[in-house]
């Protein structure tokens, strides 16, 4: 499941002619450990999470949150932004169901319709953004204004303490 994820953002992101490069490393999961790997500084980490949200009209729906990596989510903004009374990371079989990926490996683009996108403003400062691949031994390097053309995410202050 997960190479299907990562050919099918390849041929996504050749599709929309991004400036991307793929990086081979140890299978690695964890936002400060891989950043160090790939030698990218945390703040350019896309960090993607799955959020379960509730109430607010809008029954049980998910979010796709992307922060930098070297930050943490303020699950209050991101239910307020959504009109929701509750938020929280989703179970980790929902996150895998909807992502197609293993938690660690979960890239910033949503191959589900279902499943919205938000990022965080502050992760949209760097040039090129690295992230895993939908594999925990792949990452890519990719211009940010080409992930915003193919990702088209709802951009907002989502990082605790921004």
């Amino acid at each position: 499941m997960a190479a299907d994820v990562f050919d099918r953002l390849v041929a996504l992101l050749n599709d929309a002619k991004a400036r991307f490069r793929v990086i081979e490393h140890e299978p690695e999961g964890r936002s400060e450990a891989i950043s160090v790997i790939r030698g990218n500084r945390p703040d350019q980490a896309a960090k993607a999470m799955v959020l379960d949200l509730r109430g607010g009209g809008g029954g049980k729906r998910h979010v796709l949150a992307i922060l930098p990596g070297n930050r943490k989510l303020d699950f209050n903004a991101v239910a307020t932004l959504f009109e929701a009374r509750k938020c929280g990371f989703a179970s980790p079989d929902t996150a895998q169901t909807l992502t197609g990926c293993v938690m660690g490996s979960v890239p910033p683009f949503s191959l589900d319709p279902a499943l919205a996108i938000v990022v965080d403003q502050d992760l949209l400062a760097n040039d090129t953004l690295f992230f895993n691949a939908g594999r925990l031994d792949r990452s890519m390097e990719l211009d940010t204004k080409d992930w915003l053309a193919v990702a088209q995410p709802r951009v907002a202050r989502i990082a605790a303490g921004a």
